[in-house]
């Protein structure tokens, strides 16, 4: 336990006299968590390359149920499924398939749909012909469901191209419908038949897990996407201090202390530990207390405590295993810090930090499987927009853990390697 201790000191001096470097490590990721929360919080951008998932539920099953869904699938810009992996499909399990991610977006048209607006139609005609028709039924209405994932520019841009349509449908639709109820009548001048252009609500969400609570926003997505992006970025400090240490020659000395090769590297994970635990609880008081000044939502933490404090000490040992691995394969500090950079950029890059990964091509989809970064981002999004428990970030959590079992792994062997030379 001395030794251990004896060894943490050491790590948190070479830390500590790096003020530079202390300085940029935290607050440049700081700097990029505002930047890119405020940005995206008032930008819109169209994204139509990729064919988005789009479960839809037609109970309806008439004329208005149908035109609905042949128009979503003629869209050229959804992949369009009806399914639910062979059980039934129903409004709940639709909105549950959505929430988890399966489905981009989901739309449920209610049961006698069409019936309901022919029945309006029906009154309006009979009040223009003088008749007297009983009291219009209230306006049905289709809910669309979104991934609480999706960022709030893509879902504004696929939401009014929806919106256009179903007008444009709804129009078409009622025009049909008049026609043919006057039609029934006894040909003569009609005055004017007044219409409600309402018939057709779109009732727009986010799905919901269960008793999820969290609405989200660019805050919530950017907060974790950021932290994770900054908790990675410590491979290049952690990396370059094993470097200097074995080129001036403290390592060498350090192994003739009768202490194993893992506690030595105990001791430093457990020092740049802590620095990654900061700068994660910095992040998030940035998003509950420094944000909401400036015209943006406050960060919600979720309902699971325990849940992110996993995610965070999960995706911390990931980056500080990495950064270990790489210290001890690289030969410079010039490598380290290099390939350290360059390796986090491209990692972020294909893991969904900058461009979210159903849009990618689905070469890419399968390569951001890889990255450690979209593993820490997806469970943190089961927490700040799933507003999920433990449970749910379980499968994270574990590959995150397996990854830096697999680096240590990897920096054990490199450094019982060039012990022996």
């Amino acid at each position: 336990m001395r030794k251990f201790k004896a060894l943490i000191y050491k790590d948190t001096l070479l830390l500590l006299r790096d003020w530079p470097g202390l300085a940029m490590m935290f607050l440049m990721p700081l700097f990029l968590v505002v930047l890119m929360a405020y940005l995206q919080d008032s930008t819109f951008n169209s994204i139509n390359e990729r064919k988005i998932p789009l479960l839809v539920l037609n109970q309806d099953r008439d004329s208005l149920g149908d035109a609905i869904v042949r128009g979503v699938c003629e869209a050229g810009i959804f992949k369009v499924d009806s399914l639910d992996e062979g059980q039934p499909l129903t409004a709940e399990s639709l909105e549950r398939a959505v929430a988890k991610g399966d489905y981009q977006i989901g739309i449920v048209i209610p049961a006698n749909t069409t019936e309901r607006i022919r029945s309006r139609i029906r009154q309006s005609v009979m009040q223009a012909f003088g008749g007297e028709a009983d009291s219009l039924a209230s306006s049905d209405s289709i809910s669309i469901f979104v991934d609480p994932t999706t960022k709030n520019s893509f879902k504004s841009t696929i939401l009014s191209s929806i919106r256009e349509y179903a007008a444009s449908l709804q129009t078409g639709f009622i025009l049909r419908e008049v026609v043919v109820e006057v039609n029934t009548i006894v040909p003569m001048p009609i005055g004017d038949i007044s219409i409600p252009n309402d018939m057709v609500l779109l009732n727009e969400r986010y799905a919901r897990l269960d008793k999820a609570r969290i609405i989200p926003n660019s805050v919530q997505h950017n907060v974790p996407a950021w932290g994770m992006f900054a908790v990675f970025l410590i491979v290049v400090s952690l990396g370059g201090n094993i470097i200097n240490e074995r080129e001036e020659g403290s390592f060498t000395r350090l192994l003739t202390m009768p202490c194993p090769s893992w506690l030595y590297l105990a001791a430093k994970g457990f020092v740049y530990l802590l620095v990654c635990l900061l700068q994660l609880l910095l992040m998030f008081l940035i998003g509950i207390y420094v944000l909401p000044s400036m015209g943006l939502p406050a960060l919600e933490l979720g309902r699971s405590i325990p849940a992110l404090v996993l995610m965070s000490l999960s995706a911390s040992l990931a980056a500080i295993c990495y950064g270990i691995a790489i210290g001890k394969i690289a030969t410079s500090n010039q490598q380290a810090s290099i390939f350290g950079a360059i390796s986090v950029v491209i990692m972020a890059a294909v893991g969904g930090i900058w461009i979210p990964v159903f849009v990618m091509p689905d070469v890419m989809q399968v390569v951001s499987r890889i990255s450690p970064l979209n593993w820490g981002l997806s469970g943190f999004y089961d927490i700040f927009v799933r507003d999920g428990d433990w449970v749910s970030v379980l499968p994270e959590s574990g590959v995150l853990l397996l990854f830096s079992f697999l680096c240590l792994a990897v920096a054990l062997y490199y450094s019982r390697r060039k012990s022996i030379r």
